[in-house]
């Protein structure tokens, strides 16, 4: 029996609007996609245990990009999924040949979508453009400017750029204008520093709103205060009663009444999230997502053994861990603003101390990166079938969030 582990990085569009999500198999402690056993039933065991449950949730309803090897789309893998969720992303391929060219007019006449994974823009692979509805190039390995030979090839199958290992956003502007239509990379985690930016009034309300929270005791009037300057925010406080409420009648006659009603653990998560994502654009949404997830998912591992001396601080600096691109300003200018404990600081600017680590290990945990499954269990003693299925849950409360 195997036990599979899915790390996910967004795919975006032009103007960084998610459009799916690469799912990224990994096996512990190894992370690496695990090897496909001749034994086909477990092959499929593995699949629909750990995927076709859960899929919608982890890509939060967004198109899930799945490698297939010539040997799992021999075996019609694809077929375990609905066709209107999943991009079938061809890997593992030196050249199209005969059998491969059968295999993918047969899952392009099913209606799935096919994507074309480390092209090399041979034009031996212009045989398969017929079937394909995206291509996806490596901009570390290939110079874009090479993909102009291509554009004019593609042009009458409608087929879309996806460039790979972007890095920045200086890299997004050249690619568009290469012709690429989707990116996937660290690009939106990459911070850019405006100098001498100051934040917009509506921001610092929102800051403010965060750093009302850490007050002990909390002071609700003051955050029914900052909530009834914004509709949505009042409107979410409202629902967020509602759903707390659910086996009793509740007649809510000010906002103050609202937020003690909530009592202090559910209104600091509730204000902290409907905080953030009043700060969110278009570019910083999926970014968001990530640190929603981010900062779920700190909070219940931090409930495991070695993590449990911080676990009071992981989820507000998991939900924070995306500030600092969301404002493009310095994390070291934003903790000033707010009334930090000083591990969460420590932690948000520099990856300092136990709090640091965990972030660290988390954050790279979902998006894939590094040894970090191998040390939440070997290191910290942490179960990596609890990690996986936390993620997997974390990614579904955001999704039922509902907030972007």
């Amino acid at each position: 029996m195997y036990n599979t582990y899915i790390a996910r990085q967004a795919i975006l569009d032009r103007n960084s609007n998610t459009i799916g999500y690469e799912l990224l198999f990994r096996d512990s402690p190894k992370n690496q996609f695990p090897e496909i056993d001749p034994d086909v039933a477990s092959s499929k065991l593995i699949i629909q245990n750990h995927l076709q449950g859960d899929i919608q949730s982890v890509c939060l309803g967004k198109l899930a990009f799945i490698n297939f090897t010539e040997k799992c789309l021999v075996n019609k893998y694809p077929l375990m999924f609905d066709k209107k969720s999943i991009v079938i992303e061809l890997v593992g391929h030196s050249k199209p040949t005969d059998k491969l060219i059968k295999i993918i007019s047969f899952y392009y006449e099913q209606g799935y979508k096919i994507a074309l994974s480390e092209y090399n823009l041979d034009p031996v692979w212009d045989v398969l453009f017929p079937y394909l509805s995206i291509i996806k190039v490596n901009i570390e390995e290939i110079n874009p400017k090479r993909v102009l030979s291509v554009v004019s090839r593609i042009k009458p199958f409608n087929i879309k750029l996806a460039a790979e290992k972007v890095e920045t956003n200086f890299q997004l502007q050249a690619l568009a204008e290469v012709g690429f239509n989707y990116y996937q990379g660290y690009f939106y985690h990459e911070p850019e520093m405006v100098e001498g930016q100051t934040l917009a009034p509506m921001k610092t309300q929102m800051l403010n709103l965060i750093s009302e929270t850490f007050n002990v005791p909390l002071n609700y009037t003051a955050i029914a205060d900052i909530v009834s300057h914004d509709v949505n925010l009042t409107v979410g406080l409202l629902k967020m009663v509602n759903n707390v409420a659910t086996s009793t009648r509740v007649e809510i006659t000010s906002l103050k009444q609202a937020a003690a009603y909530l009592g202090e653990e559910k209104l600091k998560q509730f204000v902290t999230i409907l905080a953030l994502s009043k700060l969110t654009s278009e570019k910083t949404d999926e970014l968001s997502k990530q640190a929603l997830i981010t900062a779920r998912l700190m909070s219940m591992i931090a409930k495991q053994g070695a993590f449990s001396d911080v676990s009071d601080y992981a989820f507000i600096t998991g939900l924070l861990s995306a500030i600092e691109v969301i404002l493009c300003m310095p994390i070291a200018d934003i903790v000033k603003t707010m009334p930090l404990a000083d591990p969460i600081v420590k932690a948000l600017v520099s990856h300092e101390g136990l709090l640091g680590e965990l972030l660290v290990l988390t954050s790279n945990y979902i998006v894939g990166e590094g040894d970090s499954l191998t040390k939440l269990t070997e290191i910290y003693g942490i179960d990596a079938n609890f990690i996986h299925s936390e993620f997997v849950a974390a990614s579904r409360w955001c999704q039922d969030l509902g907030i972007f």
